[in-house]
């Protein structure tokens, strides 16, 4: 029985996601030993400044990749929102399991009553988010409201709200449900009040390309239906070149077992102007085995795209 090694960053969420990629693998066989290989990544090196300081693109993935590339590891576990959206050499997205929810949260401090909207923050209240993507959205709905770098582990984050250095924090619910934090959610923030980043929630198993052995048990946790909707929304970065920092927010949504809704926004940065496109993809699942359907998801994603670059999305871009 073969031995798989998963390469991981050693933050609270990376090792719970690895962690839970090994249990569902020794599902499979319980004779299948699964062993971790902790990584420590450029994001988590620069813990005190902005990510797009040090170019945004790989920085939580580019070592993880390589302990894979240099053969230290067989299967990469990410969080595939941070995974950029052009494949590497030598690697493939082997597999993408059942998503998590996509929304973001509001917290608010220890003590503090959940607001029934954002319009109830006090006038000028400080955020903490360092996502271009939810700054954008927020401001677009309270201009007045005062975004502020955070970083580091979850309860981290959480330790800075409560000590009094925001008033509020954006988060994914999808980490704070995976940490146990879903009780100080304060506030779900989903479609359409704020869209989510290119594949939130959801995460992408990367194995050498050819190393069949590794791929043949890591597809087995793929979900087919969260793999469309992912590939429909990094299509949409793909083809606008935007990283996974842009003011973008994408959401694919299965409206039947045959109907994939993809809708995008791209948002000034100061919220002052949202463009925004819709499309839909039909067919059944049953076309995925021939790559049909992943071919249908990347055009439906360029599709979207393209309706916003003729709306003049270039110049928030650059």
């Amino acid at each position: 029985m073969p031995v798989l090694r998963i390469a991981t960053r050693a933050s609270q969420l990376a090792l719970w996601q690895a962690n839970f990629v090994a249990d569902s693998l020794r599902s499979l066989d319980p004779e299948l030993t699964v062993e971790l290989v902790h990584v420590t990544t450029t994001g988590d090196r620069v813990q005190g400044e902005p990510l797009r300081q040090f170019g945004g693109q790989g920085v939580f993935t580019r070592e993880v990749q390589a302990a894979l590339l240099e053969g230290r590891a067989d299967i990469a576990v990410h969080s595939l929102k941070d995974l950029p959206t052009v494949p590497t050499a030598g690697l493939e997205l082997a597999a993408v399991p059942a998503r998590a929810p996509v929304a973001d949260a509001l917290l608010l401090p220890t003590g503090h009553s959940g607001p029934a909207s954002l319009a109830m923050l006090p006038r000028g209240a400080r955020i903490g988010t360092g996502s271009p993507r939810r700054q954008a959205q927020l401001l677009r709905i309270r201009p007045d409201l005062v975004c502020s770098e955070v970083r580091g582990n979850l309860d981290t984050r959480i330790r800075k709200l409560d000590a009094g250095e925001y008033e509020g924090l954006i988060l994914a619910v999808a980490g704070l449900s995976r940490l146990g934090w879903s009780d100080r959610i304060s506030l779900i923030l989903a479609p359409p009040t704020m869209f989510p980043a290119a594949g939130q929630g959801a995460l992408g198993l990367e194995c050498r390309h050819g190393d069949e052995a590794t791929i043949r048990w890591v597809s087995q946790l793929e979900d087919r239906q969260t793999r469309l909707a992912v590939d429909a929304e990094r299509a949409v970065l793909r083809t606008l070149e935007a990283g996974c920092h842009a003011p973008v927010g994408t959401w694919a949504s299965w409206k039947s077992p045959e109907t994939l809704h993809l809708e995008a926004i791209l948002i000034a940065p100061d919220g002052s102007e949202t463009l925004a496109a819709a499309s839909s993809m039909q067919g059944p699942l049953s076309q995925y085995g021939s790559g049909n359907a992943l071919d249908a998801a990347h055009e439906l994603g360029a599709n979207v795209a393209h309706l916003l670059l003729k709306q003049g999305a270039s110049r928030y871009l650059v």
